[in-house]
Parts: structure tokens; sequence; C-alpha cells
């Protein structure tokens, strides 16, 4: 695979066969997929493991589907191919995957409305204001938490971080876009 990150994202979630994929998932997966209580979180687990499985016969061959090990604040990882770095996501919208030669993060989210009291916890001073000024608050709102997510994804650090300052010096591999008719927002870090 060439250096960089590709990116497999389906926001066909409506159309997506659960019975189809179900045979077509690791045990593992398919366990962690059936603990979706609604069939939206069981279609969007399976559809970004796909994803995963289909990127890695595109890109690397391989066609066994992949089963994760995880690291010390829950980030998986390729057991028979640690050297392969991935990220997984989803939404409501949509499900995506990223496949790397480095470490990688993303992060998908829908628009919503913002709460004040979320940013108040999530976001510094500047962030605050940004988003506030912004001519679509809700919009900058999660253009900036995609952001920080998939830092806090790629480094493999979990949540626990303090998300106030997640992004405090950072000013490149970062990659934010915004889908169709505005329906989600991911970022992608490297």
């Amino acid at each position: 695979m060439k250096r960089g990150s590709v990116v497999y994202l389906d926001d066909d979630i409506a159309g997506f066969n659960l019975a189809a994929s179900l045979p077509l998932l690791s045990e593992q997966r398919r366990a962690q997929t059936l603990k979706f209580r609604r069939e939206l979180g069981r279609k969007l687990c399976a559809c970004a493991y796909l994803l995963l499985c289909k990127g890695l016969r595109d890109e690397y061959g391989i066609s066994e589907p992949p089963v994760f090990g995880y690291g010390e604040h829950g980030k998986p990882f390729l057991l028979d191919h640690p050297d392969i770095h991935f990220s997984l996501s989803h939404c409501r919208e949509a499900a995506i995957c990223v496949l790397s030669d480095r470490p990688v993060g993303v992060d998908i989210e829908c628009l919503r409305a913002v709460k004040e009291s979320l940013v108040a916890y999530t976001m510094n001073d500047e962030e605050r204001r940004i988003i506030l000024r912004a001519p679509r608050p809700e919009l900058e709102f999660i253009r900036l938490w995609t952001q920080k997510e998939a830092v806090v994804k790629c480094s493999g650090n979990g949540i626990s971080t303090d998300m106030k300052h997640v992004l405090d010096g950072r000013s490149s591999g970062l990659v934010t876009v915004t889908g169709p008719a505005d329906r989600y927002v991911y970022s992608i870090c490297s």
C-alpha cells in the first residue's frame, strides 16, 4: 500500500442488509454486533467491520475476516497484522473505516443541536469563541469534536484525555470532511 491513509465510507445504511452481513463477520465481531439492542446499531457495527474487510482485501490482499486485539485503553489492532493500522467509526448516517501504514484515528458524527454544557466541558476558550461566532455553530462544534476524537483514537490514549486541550499545538495531520447535504462530518488524524 502507498504511504498515507485510505478511506472506506458507506452512507447508505438504510440499504445495508444486516441478515446477509452476519455470516461474513468474524465470531468476535458478530458477538459485538449482536450486543446492540437496536437494528440501526447492529447495522452500523457490521457495516464498519465489512468496510475494514473490503479495505484489507483491496489494499493488502487479505481475505480472512480480521480478529481484533485491544491496547491498554481499548484501541483495536489486527492480531494477525499488527503492522496495518486502522480506525472505525459510525453515526446514524454512515460508517467509516480508515486504513494506513501508520497510526490513524477517525471519527464521524451527525450534525445535532449544540448543548452549551457539552461545549463548556469539551472545548477550550478559543474553541468556544469559534463555535459561538460561526454562522452554523452546530457544524463548527461537530468539526472540532470529530477532530478531537480522531486525535484521541489515533494516539490510543482513550477518551480519559482532557478533551479541552486535545488540539492544542496541533497544526497538521488532520483532515475534516462534511458529507453530502451536511448529513455528517468526519475527521481523520494520522
